[in-house]
Parts: structure tokens; C-alpha cells; sequence
């Protein structure tokens, strides 16, 4: 579904990303670790096609097509979803309007903010005076309705409460497996994810296939996502360079 190869980003001429290589199967789920300046949103960015952030070097695959260049409508149009960490407010515009322009086909808003908790929403203009939770959520109504065959979701997780992270998290794991009830069923659906996180607590809602391990602009390691986890926990980001320098 999406493979980056020897991909390197440039953000107003500074190199930010190195030699990125990264493969997301179709109907596979992966995630993303690292620390703060790392590099993460940057790659989440530069998927999508977002202004400023330049591939300078490599290419970005999708569906076997390369959109290393594409504009960032066309990659929506070909399938791709991004939550970003911080959107914009959206001054005129409802949010109700916004999820019937960015839908496949004639939905009912409210049938898709009920689950979210969002149909008093709908009314109102996207994200103003909404709470980190509420952010979150009118995110992940807007990706409902559009449906895309790749979600990129940058830090779903963070800046909520834990009634709103069941919440999220439940809602991605619908979004992303349905009612499928194995991973067989899953690959079949073809959905797939990359997510950043922090504290992995995504992991407690969402099956992941795969981790990474990224700092300093460049892929430390790959792994399971849940051993990295904890050997981020236990020994931290250090402990993770240490690792990639001994078996360099």
C-alpha cells in the first residue's frame, strides 16, 4: 500500500528527515515511535504532500504510484487520511458541511458524529472553541466520512482525557478493522495505519503488525511494536541509540 525508499525532507533548507525506508502492507497497521523533534510529524506531513516539507531525495509509493510530488487533494483523492497533531480552526465553515464535502457519497452527518458524540457539533465552526478531546473527535469524523485506504494519525492519544482516549480509541480500531474479529479478516478489509504515539496507549485499543523507532531525523530500528514499547520504557530513547550504534 505505501513503501517510502531513501527518502530524505527538507523543511525552508534544512534537512530533517535522512534516508527514510518504510513499508505499510495493505490491511496492516503500523506505529511510530520516538522523541519530541525527532522527525515524526515531518514524515506524517510529508506523506500527505503538506507545503513546506521538500523530498529532496527518494521516492514515496502508494497504491504502486509515486505521489512524491503530488499535490496534497490528489493524495486525498487516491486514498489517504491524515489527524494531524494540531489543526486549524476553520472560521465559516460547519462542520457538518465540511463532512458532506470530504464524503465518497450522500451520509448522514449525524449517523457518524453519534457514535463520537458529536452531532451538537455540527453546527459549529470546525475546532473553534473545541476542547483537545473534541479536536480529536471532529478529526476522527471527518475521516469517517472520507474513508480513506491509509490513515496517517499523529498522536491520537495525546491532550484527551481517558474517557475521551476509550473513546478515540475505540473509534479507530472501528474505522480501521470494522467487525472484522482476526487479522485475516483485517488484511482482507484492506485499511491500513500509520500512527505516531508517545505513550502507546493507542496500543491498548489497536492491534499493531509493526514499530519504529525514529530519532534525529533518521530510522533507529523496527520491531515489535509492543517489545519496543517497553524497552522505551525501561531504558528510554538513549537506550534505543545505543542499540542501532552497537549493530551498526
Amino acid at each position: 500500500m505505501l513503501e517510502i525508499n531513501n527518502l530524505s525532507v527538507e523543511v525552508g533548507g534544512k534537512r530533517i528527515l535522512t534516508n527514510i525506508n518504510l513499508r505499510v502492507e495493505m490491511g496492516y497497521t503500523h506505529v511510530l515511535f520516538g522523541p519530541n523533534g525527532a522527525g515524526k510529524s515531518a514524515l506524517l506531513m510529508t506523506i500527505m504532500g503538506f507545503s513546506g516539507y521538500n523530498a529532496v531525495e527518494g521516492e514515496i509509493i502508494f497504491k504502486g504510484e509515486d505521489i512524491t510530488h503530488m499535490p496534497v487533494n490528489e493524495r486525498a483523492k487516491l486514498g489517504i487520511g491524515v489527524m494531524t497533531q494540531r489543526p486549524p480552526n476553520m472560521t465559516g465553515i460547519k462542520l457538518g458541511e465540511f463532512v458532506k464535502l470530504v464524503s465518497k457519497k450522500n451520509i448522514n452527518p449525524e449517523e457518524l458524529a453519534k457514535p463520537l458524540d458529536m452531532i451538537r457539533f455540527l453546527d459549529r465552526d470546525i475546532n473553534v472553541g473545541f476542547s483537545g478531546g473534541e479536536i480529536k473527535r471532529s478529526e476522527l469524523l471527518q475521516l469517517a466520512a472520507q474513508k480513506p485506504d491509509l490513515y496517517l494519525l499523529d498522536e491520537p492519544e495525546s491532550g484527551v482525557d481517558l474517557v475521551s482516549i476509550e473513546q478515540i480509541g475505540s473509534t479507530i480500531k472501528k474505522l480501521l478493522f470494522g467487525d472484522a474479529t482476526c487479522a485475516g479478516e483485517r488484511r482482507k478489509k484492506g485499511k491500513s495505519a500509520l500512527i505516531i504515539t508517545h505513550t502507546g496507549q493507542i496500543l491498548d485499543y489497536v492491534e499493531a503488525d509493526k514499530g519504529y523507532v525514529l530519532s534525529n531525523g533518521m530510522m533507529l530500528c523496527t520491531g515489535n511494536p509492543r517489545e519496543l514499547l517497553n524497552q522505551i520504557k525501561s531504558k528510554g530513547y538513549k537506550g534505543c541509540i545505543r542499540c542501532n550504534r552497537e549493530m551498526s
